[in-house]
């Protein structure tokens, strides 16, 4: 069974630990330190379940009794997503989020007929992978709604086919990352599919939010690998992706990739996999500066030479060390000062040896300095353990939060400049921002911040004023609001912004189409 998490922390408890003697010293000297940790959240009361009992009774009967679970601790647990604002209201006594039921179907006719039952009694559904959102995506609106439940998909976590000709692989949404990892293995295959969420995030939560791994410049985006989807909407069953590619209209996988539960429970997900590589290494190179760096990205990814992982630390971030999370506090590798970038090169010896030496050749060319293997193995040793360390922090009295959006290679800097300087100045000193690129594309990149802060006396007000100045220069010089966390509740304010009025009434008129009682996470995504 996967690991449940905390309501009021990420992950693994067993892996929640106080930030070391070196970490918590550097803390220390940065900002003030308020003793902020949370005790027993089965203290904290959840609202009494509303479900009506004839729908109860007709859950039960879909799914069995022992599927459908109203217990305050099952709601507890999903409860919420797990950006630091919802880990800060958890904290600070708020459940009131629960959903009224946890129901776990076990198959796709079980979940459509479960979506029967919901738009019958218009009840609200969540659908509920590894429960990794950071944009408040789990959070449905429930004013007009007989309940809300959470269509938790833990059961559906088999692979469905693996067609090794057409190197495919069908899997059900409920697999988490490293389970899928560990079924295609058998075959051995890869899906390359590495987001930080990894550990905990499913498939059917890949798909639906457009995640984006740490292997994208080798691998893809999710929705890159996806060539097939079945979907289950109030209105019927969707079924998509016939052939490698199509001229038959628009591509209407693309409707439910991304769609945030909001148009229909996805049941099967298709992908494109990869053979099992026989060989991974990375390393780190330095550089003068965030611009020089970007620089070689650009040229990397324009001269169809990307590595497997891509990433450049700027050079706030590369002091601090964020690239390592477990030695913060430390001294770094190579040069001091100027930017760390990872480079990881993934597949066979041979394919690797070629791809580093090439790749190598340009980066040094372009004024890089190799610093060796060890920078690369310590990030692959702790590239999931970040939001640990914000818990960590969080249990200080700081408050620390990521965003992220993408830009055009043009006009990357100006988005970097003006992301920083909104941050800066909502938050005061002595915030720290920090920042770095991920994902490449010829045509640009992603810049993914992270910040740190004094809680101050309201945190929750804190990081949404700072976080409305962001997005607001993220659209002023037309970057776009999310690159791979989703839109959720978050950044739906700005949706129009991105798309426009008309782009706002297309999404308007497919929800009607597939979900015309309007029970499928109501308030996420769609303005």
């Amino acid at each position: 069974m996967p690991i449940e998490m905390h309501p009021t922390r990420w992950g693994d408890p067993a892996r929640a630990s106080a930030l070391p003697e070196a970490t918590r010293g550097l803390v220390e000297l940065v900002f003030p330190v308020i003793d902020r940790t949370v005790g027993d959240d089965e203290a904290v009361a959840i609202p009494t379940s509303r479900l009506p009992d004839e729908v109860v009774a007709e859950l039960y009967g879909i799914v069995g009794a022992r599927h459908v679970l109203t217990d305050d601790a099952s709601r507890r647990l999903r409860t919420r997503g797990k950006s630091t604002p919802d880990l800060l209201r958890a904290r600070a006594g708020d459940l009131s989020d629960a959903p009224d039921a946890v129901v776990r179907p076990g198959s796709h006719d079980e979940v459509q007929a479960l979506l029967g039952v919901a738009a019958r009694h218009r009840v609200a559904v969540v659908p509920f992978g590894g429960g990794t959102s950071v944009v408040g995506g789990l959070v449905a609106r429930r004013d007009g709604y007989a309940g809300v439940i959470c269509l938790d998909l833990l059961r559906m976590d088999r692979l469905l086919d693996v067609d090794p000709v057409s190197m495919t692989a069908t899997l059900e949404p409920g697999v988490r990352g490293p389970q899928a990892e560990a079924l295609l293995a058998e075959h051995g295959l890869t899906l390359g599919h590495f987001p930080q969420s990894f550990e905990h995030a499913s498939i059917g939560g890949f798909a639906a939010t457009r995640s984006s791994g740490q292997s994208s410049a080798g691998y893809g985006r999710f929705d890159a690998m996806v060539v097939g989807l079945v979907v289950a909407t109030p209105a019927g069953t969707v079924r998509l992706g016939h052939a490698p590619a199509s001229a038959a209209g628009p591509d209407l996988r693309q409707v439910f990739l991304g769609s945030e539960g909001a148009y229909g429970v996805i049941t099967a997900v298709a992908v494109r996999v990869r053979a099992l590589p026989g060989e991974r290494r990375y390393e780190g190179w330095h550089w003068p500066s965030f611009d020089a760096g970007v620089e070689a990205m650009r040229t990397l990814a324009q001269s169809q030479l990307l590595p497997s992982v891509l990433r450049l630390s700027d050079e706030n971030e590369t002091a601090l060390d964020l690239a390592h999370p477990d030695s913060i506090g430390s001294a770094g590798d190579g040069p001091s000062g100027g930017c760390l970038m990872i480079v990881g090169h993934e597949g066979t010896a041979a394919t690797v040896s070629a791809r580093r030496t090439a790749v190598s050749a340009v980066l040094a060319g372009l004024g890089g300095t190799s610093v060796g293997e060890e920078p690369g193995r310590r990030w692959a040793a702790g590239r999931f353990d970040a939001p640990y360390l914000r818990d960590s922090m969080l249990d200080l009295g700081v408050l620390v939060e990521t965003l992220e959006t993408a830009a055009h290679w043009s006009r990357l800097r100006s988005t970097y400049d003006v992301v920083s300087a909104a941050l800066k100045a909502s938050l005061g000193e002595p915030a720290m921002v920090l920042c770095h690129v991920s994902h490449v594309y010829e045509t640009g990149a992603s810049l993914y911040f992270t910040v740190a802060a004094p809680e101050g006396d309201d945190p929750l007000g804190r990081w949404t004023a700072a976080k409305r100045a962001a997005t607001q220069a993220i659209v002023g010089v037309d970057a776009t609001i999310t690159h791979h966390h989703a839109v959720g509740t978050d950044h739906r304010p700005w949706l129009e912004d991105e798309i426009g009025a008309l782009g706002v009434e297309v999404l308007r008129a497919v929800k009607h189409a597939v979900d015309p009682q309007g029970i499928l996470n109501p308030g996420v995504l769609v303005p």
